[in-house]
């Protein structure tokens, strides 16, 4: 794939993209979070909007302080509720008044969520709800929200209607492929949620982590032919002989750094999951197996 790593931006400083979006970087890099996490200011006039307003570094929420300036934020937006994303939601919604905006708010982490993503912040809860199709109305400017399931259950993308832009949170990157980590993230779900994004008509996508991807389609393309070909290489693996997940990750993913290998595991487990679903594996005593019936 033909991922796209160069990003070279400075921490804490508004960066002009378009007309109505800049973008301020909050020092949080990691092998999960690439750089550290973009947050996008939306609005040309004296309002503002706030999409993933990151991490709570009193540094980055400094940074955005004085980005904004004497400018009125009026919404917050959230993509999901990792803690890479809404944590700064806190602090910016008691210095601004501001309402946050976001799907309903997860449950209880899984035993062993955080450990290859970020875990949840589930001290968060929006102040609106807001629903697949709701169109939120700015200053010079309109978003709506496209629920796109996968990466987690409440992941929602926002549609900048008059730049044909999308903020695509963790769900389309260009640098990486996302990490779905069952239960929360569904292989089934995060596909369906990339073909639905490609019937769209945005331009260009500005993830939450990375730069801008300004040919969106042909990007969604590609991600959507690699997680085929990952479940064609699991049904020609499990074609031969019973595997562990371990098995699995170690045989698909032989040169991943150690930081990364809990992470494999997790997409062949979601892998997995969705072909159970499709009743193309089944398992038994700790193995995975082709079905009889697939």
């Amino acid at each position: 794939m033909n991922f796209d790593r160069l990003l070279d931006a400075p921490y804490g400083q508004e960066i002009r993209l378009s007309p109505l979006v800049s973008r301020i970087l909050a020092p949080n890099p990691g092998p999960f979070t690439f750089k550290g996490t973009g947050t996008y200011l939306v609005g040309a006039g004296a309002q503002l909007a706030v999409v993933d307003p990151g991490p709570a570094l009193p540094e980055h929420v400094a940074a955005l302080k004085r980005a904004i300036g004497e400018r009125q934020v009026r919404h917050i937006l959230i993509t999901h509720t990792h803690r890479d994303h809404s944590p700064a939601a806190a602090p910016l919604k008691q210095w601004s008044g501001a309402k946050t905006y976001a799907l309903a708010p997860a449950g209880p982490a899984a035993a062993g969520e955080g450990a290859a993503d970020e875990a949840h912040d589930h001290d968060f809860v929006p102040d609106v709800m807001v629903t697949d199709g709701v169109t939120i109305a700015g200053d010079g400017f309109d978003i709506a929200c496209v629920a796109t399931p996968g990466h987690t259950a409440n992941h929602l993308c926002y549609a900048l209607a008059q730049e044909k832009a999308l903020f695509s949170g963790d769900h389309v990157m260009g640098w990486s492929t996302s990490v779905i980590a069952p239960p929360d993230g569904d292989m089934g779900q995060y596909l369906a949620s990339l073909e639905k994004l490609a019937a769209r008509d945005e331009r260009i996508f500005y993830p939450t982590h990375g730069s801008p991807i300004p040919q969106p389609r042909a990007w969604l393309a590609q991600l959507i032919a690699h997680r085929r070909r990952r479940e064609a290489q699991i049904l020609e693996a499990l074609a031969q002989t019973p595997v562990t997940i371990v098995m699995l990750a170690e045989q698909l993913y032989p040169d991943i750094e150690a930081s990364l290998r809990a992470a494999a595991a997790l997409q062949i487990k979601a892998h997995l999951e969705h072909l159970r679903q499709r009743g193309l594996v089944a398992q038994a005593a700790g193995q995975w197996i082709r079905s009889e019936t697939g």
